[in-house]
């Protein structure tokens, strides 16, 4: 594994987790009225802190973009998923609170998870899949998983709202890794040309655009350990997906190597559920009635507090 790339996805996973904190800390406060409406973000742009949180996330976006352009998206997504520690840490600055077992636990699972993954799958680049009718079958599942979800979610009742918003940014910001590091490819090949007369870099922003909605949406109506865990451990499985299913990545396949793989992966999203659902993880301005709140008026009934 490159040090440039464990350095830059690492870097990316400090400022995207620092990032989601400082948004969450503001779009919790934000009117239900704007929930799932591109207004939300109008409303957030407004106040400072979300613009630093903002700014975070794009520069880990960045720093993200650049380390897939160095390695495979199936070596990069579980690196990004780490952006959890950082959040933990912040957020455990502001709320005060130690890590306790649960956070160790979380802690070593997620870094182990990680570990077991990369060194057992040993992720390297192949060919690419030229078939379009294969990028657009995987693009479509995660994509329509997404939409499913969040209908669903505009009509529940539950506190599972936030929860499959969040799963469906994360399916949304796998795939827009994946083509991030496709619109790489085609301006490495052929320059600025390239990359403007293919369709993935208006992908990406596409993507990236209905992702915020959504997170925004998650971070408004639920504490931050409702939505974050379910975000931070989708996207690493769609990306793994996206790269394997239509970029190229080849990962060992023998058996024992499987085992490891699955076990990793397995690791990975135990330690993001213990670490999202710690006590430092800050939550909701307004209290977890918002989100039956939003339930309802998303079905025509009125905002109220």
């Amino acid at each position: 594994m490159s040090v440039l790339v464990l350095v830059l996805a690492v870097g990316a996973a400090c400022c995207l987790g620092f990032g989601f904190v400082l948004q969450q800390n503001v779009a919790r406060h934000a009117p239900l009225s704007d929930f799932l409406s591109p207004r939300l973000l109008l409303d957030l742009v407004r106040v400072p802190r979300w613009l630093a949180g903002i700014g975070l996330m794009v520069c880990g976006m960045a720093l993200g973009a650049i380390a897939l352009g160095h390695g495979e998206v199936s070596l990069v997504e579980p690196l990004l998923a780490t952006n959890l520690l950082f959040a933990l840490g912040l957020s455990r600055h502001q709320t005060k609170q130690p890590l306790g077992r649960q956070g160790w636990a979380g802690l070593a699972l997620l870094a182990g998870g990680v570990t077991a993954f990369i060194v057992a799958g040993e992720p390297r680049g192949g060919q690419a899949v030229t078939d379009p009718t294969r990028h657009w079958l995987i693009i479509g599942v995660m994509v329509g998983g997404a939409l499913l979800m969040t209908a669903y979610a505009k009509r529940s009742r539950l506190y599972a709202g936030p929860v499959l918003l969040a799963v469906a940014a994360g399916l949304l910001y796998g795939v827009q890794d994946a083509l991030t590091r496709v619109s790489g490819q085609r301006f490495s090949a052929g320059g600025f040309d390239a990359l403007v007369t293919g369709w993935q870099p208006y992908g990406v922003l596409a993507l990236g655009v209905a992702g915020l909605v959504l997170v925004q949406s998650a971070f408004e109506t639920a504490p931050l350990r409702m939505s974050l865990p379910a975000l931070t451990a989708a996207q690493p499985l769609a990306g793994i997906a996206c790269g394997v299913g239509f970029l190229g990545d080849r990962l060992r396949a023998d058996a024992g190597a499987l085992a490891w793989e699955a076990a990793g992966l397995a690791a990975i999203v135990a330690g993001v559920v213990l670490l999202g659902l710690h006590p430092a993880m800050p939550g909701a301005g307004r209290g977890p009635e918002r989100v039956l709140v939003a339930s309802a008026a998303s079905r025509g009934g009125r905002w109220r507090r």
